[in-house]
């Protein structure tokens, strides 16, 4: 399989790397074009992937085309991409995307998927929200599967829910990498050095991710587990519900899904 991308920004660029360092696709099968075609010179050369100069060229190349662009360039972008598309498997990476709004757009001979994946992919411990409901044969959604299932959780919802989904999954490592940061600062705030406090922040959300993943516990009752009776977690969770800890995160989920 060769794989294509259309726009090479963060996203592309975790998938992309993903791909290759867990062994999913040889680096020679990826191609990739960008607006600027001197920062993707230097990012391909790193990754050992191929930088082509325009989007048709990289279209052309590719058996699976990912679109990457911004949400706003995305029919620009298909037009001028169009006939390289015949025939191809299209893959839609843009937020507020799902099939329904991108098939209108596509040629008629081509198979379209529309996802959203997130920056873990990179090592290997993204989430996939895929679309149910495509046009992929299921020879290709089975291919696709194999491809990302090594470096990501495929998670299918349908259409409706593509937008909570992706918030869930593309928008929480903002918030997951916050709550490492603040709770760093409350190590060092206490005299541990930055890089030890951020270690262990990050190995406790790690870590508390696989305990769920391992037998899929309540997270109430995980939390239980650690709260003694008149110990000392259970006041730090009684502050936390004081000041709207999990309000917090609703209201900032909130805060992505009304933006419109």
């Amino acid at each position: 399989m060769k794989l294509s991308f259309i726009g090479f920004g963060n996203m592309a660029g975790a998938m992309a790397q993903g791909l290759i360092e867990f062994d999913c696709l040889p680096a020679q099968n990826i191609y990739a074009s960008a607006a600027h075609f001197d920062k993707l010179e230097k990012k391909a050369a790193t990754l050992g992937i191929h930088a082509c100069q325009t989007n048709l060229e990289a279209a052309a190349a590719g058996d699976v085309v990912i679109l990457a662009v911004k949400p706003y360039m995305m029919e620009t972008v298909i037009q001028e991409i169009r006939s390289a598309l015949v025939n191809k498997t299209v893959v839609c990476i843009a937020a507020g995307f799902t099939d329904r709004k991108l098939r209108p757009l596509l040629p008629d001979d081509c198979e379209s998927l529309c996802v959203m994946p997130n920056t873990p992919i990179r090592v290997g411990q993204g989430i996939l929200v895929w679309e149910t409901g495509s046009t992929l044969s299921a020879d290709m959604e089975a291919k696709l599967a194999e491809l990302f299932g090594p470096i990501a959780l495929i998670a299918p919802v349908d259409s409706k829910h593509m937008d909570i989904a992706g918030t869930i999954a593309g928008c929480s490592p903002a918030f997951a990498a916050m709550f490492i940061e603040a709770l760093s600062d409350a190590g060092v705030k206490y005299g541990l050095q930055r890089a030890q406090a951020l270690e262990m922040a990050a190995r406790v959300l790690e870590g508390t991710g696989a305990l769920f993943m391992a037998d899929h516990s309540h997270p109430g009752v995980m939390k239980d587990s650690v709260c003694s009776p008149g110990g000392t977690t259970i006041r730090g969770v009684s502050q936390l519900e004081k000041d709207g800890f999990r309000g917090d995160i609703i209201d900032a989920v909130d805060a992505v899904m009304n933006r419109q």
